[in-house]
């Protein structure tokens, strides 16, 4: 799919629209942040030639961001709590328009469900966001639910861009196995084992001890391997994951982290948790959330930091295990995280030592999903990968781990 979209505005416009809520519906009208141009992120310099090569690869596809939030924060992130407990979030269709990508991982938001209850992850709450995402994408006609990988092709050959429902952590289900049924029905096809704190199924990266996989883990991975829903270890402990991995008939990802080898802190994966994943047959997107992918020569977090970790992944484990997940959002990401943080007192251990690093307002080329891909695929043509390559860590790696990751095992 081609970034230069000859798509009407109108198809953006999904039934969470200003004409919808200024038609009497009882939700405050909060003032978005803008979808586009937020800030002047400089993204990559290229000279024309290099600028028309990355086009033709953007247009030539498939192009995958493994874990994003494509929604659009208000302007004034100290609302954030007010926003969410109503359930509708609005979707960045204008600046996805404009992203070049053919297939999105979409997360909803952190804490699925933060409407009756400001530390989320509530069983009906998750299902309420994921009934109003699913109406909202059925009022427009850009964005189409992919289900299976037939669906993909179908979305790229109508110009549409496919989105894939995703929960970040399993933790909903509480101890009912049959609720990952449950989810399949709504449309969800890949699924968190944890969210940095523990739940039934095992322990997250933000506890300071790991006890692995439970046994209800167990039953709950094999489940998922039976439904076929790719299982997801990005904010799972090190044991858990490797448990995960050791336990699931399908490979198993990683979609959005690091390497712990360039930026010692918990959010990060070590090189034994990131070679199981790859040998499982799985694939590791690389995150950019703020403050993240950070290295001890590149302590300003922007693109150059980020695929330094991509770098340090392929050498590790090689370039067919490797893609994006940049975790971006339309808005202010690093107040989203100050004001989580300030609410909810959630946090992750601090390394010992101290890491010192600069803090910054944005990640510079980085700062959404509409300009993610298109940057980081400026990026590897700036520093000489060839075509194939780049077909691979854009979006071939993803779709290749889906064909095995979905099919249902008995």
């Amino acid at each position: 799919m081609s970034q230069e979209s000859g798509a009407k505005d109108a198809a953006y416009r999904g039934y969470h629209s200003y004409d919808y809520l200024e038609a009497g519906a009882d939700y405050r009208v909060f003032e978005l942040a803008p979808e586009l141009e937020r800030v002047p992120s400089a993204g990559v310099e290229l000279d024309p030639e290099q600028e028309r090569r990355v086009r033709r690869l953007l247009a030539e596809g498939p192009v995958v961001s493994f874990h994003d939030h494509p929604v659009v924060m208000p302007q004034d992130v100290d609302q954030l709590f007010e926003y969410r407990r109503h359930g509708r979030d609005f979707t960045g269709y204008l600046g996805l328009s404009r992203s070049g990508l053919d297939l999105l991982f979409d997360n909803l938001a952190d804490g699925e469900g933060q409407i009756t209850s400001l530390m989320g992850w509530k069983w009906e709450d998750t299902l309420l966001d994921l009934g109003m995402r699913l109406c909202d994408l059925d009022h427009q006609d850009y964005l189409t639910v992919v289900r299976r990988l037939p669906d993909l092709e179908a979305a790229r050959a109508r110009g549409q861009l496919g989105v894939v429902l995703a929960i970040e952590s399993a933790t909903p289900i509480e101890n009912e196995l049959d609720r990952l049924d449950v989810l399949y029905g709504f449309g969800v096809r890949a699924v968190g084992v944890t969210y940095s704190e523990a739940n039934a199924l095992g322990s997250g990266l933000g506890e300071r001890s790991d006890a692995g996989l439970t046994a209800f883990g167990r039953r709950a991975v094999r489940r998922m391997n039976q439904l076929g829903i790719l299982i997801d270890c990005s904010h799972a402990g090190d044991r858990t994951t490797l448990d995960t991995v050791a336990q699931s008939a399908a490979p198993v990802s990683i979609s959005h982290a690091g390497a712990r080898a360039l930026w010692p802190t918990a959010r990060m994966k070590p090189d034994d948790v990131i070679r199981a994943c790859a040998e499982s047959g799985g694939v590791i997107g690389i995150e950019a959330a703020p403050h993240t992918t950070l290295t001890r020569e590149l302590r300003h977090h922007g693109i150059d930091s980020y695929m330094a970790h991509f770098e340090y992944c392929c050498e590790l484990v090689g370039l067919d295990h490797v893609a994006f997940g940049p975790d971006t959002m339309f808005g202010d990401h690093v107040g989203f995280h100050r004001v989580v943080q300030e609410r909810l007192g959630q946090g992750l251990p601090a390394p010992d030592p101290p890491l010192q690093f600069d803090r910054v307002e944005w990640v510079d080329g980085l700062e959404s999903p509409a300009e993610a891909l298109p940057n980081i695929a400026r990026w590897l043509v700036r520093h000489g990968y060839p075509d194939g390559d780049i077909h691979k860590v854009l979006g071939g790696n993803v779709v290749a781990l889906l064909e095995r990751a979905w099919r249902s095992l008995p």
